[in-house]
């Protein structure tokens, strides 16, 4: 689960499919990169952290690591 992502995106006040639409992927697909059920590539990494303005490389970071551990 990327709570992360949703976080964001809910601070942004964006729908997923609004997201999607920007990101030019269905909703269905993004909602599943959302929860965590379907890896991300890179073009569309980029392309939804430029939309919500965040490192794109967040999808790819261990989350069970904490920002200061390396």
């Amino acid at each position: 689960m990327r709570n992360w992502l949703r976080e964001i995106r809910k601070e942004l006040k964006l729908s997923q499919h609004e997201i999607a639409d920007i990101v030019g992927i269905s909703q269905t697909y993004y909602s599943s990169i959302e929860v965590g059920t379907r890896n991300v590539m890179v073009p569309t990494a980029k392309k939804i952290a430029a939309a919500l303005g965040f490192d794109w490389q967040r999808f790819y970071e261990d989350e069970k690591t904490p920002a200061h551990e390396g």
